[in-house]
């Protein structure tokens, strides 16, 4: 494997992030424990979470999935093998993007996560009631001080990236160096018609997150009999449950049968061969799971595979 940079962050991190929307709600301590540990096992250093993950849980409050991760950091000793990105403006506790919401919210991820600095701190979603100055000043004062390394926008249209990049340009502001947009085989245009192009062009790393669709890339839910199989999940892929959703599963099908590889593997591989993905978010609720998404890191889709999954995913 070989790293990639994440914007002009100076950040490197291997070409899959692990998603830790599950520890605190799928995943139980012991078991996240698990996960974290396979993944830095299999040559992996990019974790992903965010400061609500996972309050939607009955019994949860929010900061669950930071806390376990800062536990797991602390006894494994692991701080210097990984790189950390969390989020800021979605949890009700902290919402927002006012300039003293995410100093507060900053300071309280750190003091979860057990650590000195966050390396890519994101502004989970916009927040247009906030002029981007005051944003954009709050994590440059948040870098000044060495809590952050570098920022990252999750959920942004590209006029309002752009907007905020031109902001960053004018005022000397950090500019948002990651972009965590949804983007997978089948969720394509809300990323490929604006977004991209701008990353592109920018040369912001994008980190994209539902990047097997919920588990509907997994080729585990193929009819409505099937959506039983996870309470957690089976709301959320039905609505791929369609002819085109079906044809991109024969697809993933197909290719994987070429490399003996598992659709999952090739719906990852698809990404990380896309042009500007730095490294595609998969979350995994068992070592076992961690062990088939780092297989994707080794596939080497050919240019007929990649040219079989755009047409069927068209």
């Amino acid at each position: 494997m070989s790293r990639r940079k994440l914007g002009n962050s100076g950040i490197e991190v291997e070409p899959l992030a692990l998603g830790g929307n599950v520890f605190g709600w799928s995943a139980d301590e012991a078991t996240s424990f698990a996960v974290l540990d396979a993944f830095v096992g299999e040559g992996l250093n990019f974790i992903d979470t965010a400061d609500t993950y996972s309050g939607w849980v009955p019994g949860n409050q929010g900061g669950e999935s930071e806390t376990i991760i800062g536990k797991w950091l602390k006894r494994r000793r692991r701080r210097d093998d990984v790189v950390i990105g969390t989020k800021v403006a979605k949890w009700s506790r902290r919402k927002g993007l006012s300039a003293a919401n995410i100093a507060a919210a900053a300071d309280d991820s750190l003091q979860r996560l057990g650590v000195d600095c966050i390396d890519v701190y994101y502004a989970h979603e916009d927040d247009p009631t906030v002029p981007l100055e005051e944003t954009l000043g709050a994590f440059a004062r948040l870098i000044e001080a060495g809590k952050v390394r570098a920022i990252g926008a999750s959920n942004y249209g590209a006029a309002r990236l752009a907007a905020a990049l031109d902001v960053s340009a004018k005022h000397g502001l950090p500019r948002y160096e990651v972009l965590q947009p949804e983007y997978n085989l089948v969720e394509r245009k809300g990323y490929e018609a604006g977004l991209e192009p701008l990353a592109r062009r920018e040369n912001i790393g994008v980190v994209p997150y539902y990047a097997l669709a919920s588990g509907f890339l997994t080729g585990k839910y193929r009819s409505e009999a099937d959506l039983h199989k996870s309470a957690a999940r089976g709301g959320a892929v039905q609505k791929f449950l369609n002819p085109r959703g079906l044809r991109v599963l024969t697809s993933l099908d197909e290719v994987a049968a070429r490399h003996r590889a598992t659709p999952a593997q090739v719906a990852l591989a698809w990404l990380i061969a896309r042009p500007g993905i730095a490294a595609p978010i998969a979350s995994a609720t068992s070592a076992v799971q961690v062990k088939e998404i780092a297989g994707a890191t080794k596939l080497a889709l050919s240019a007929e595979d990649i040219e079989a999954l755009d047409q069927a995913s068209a």
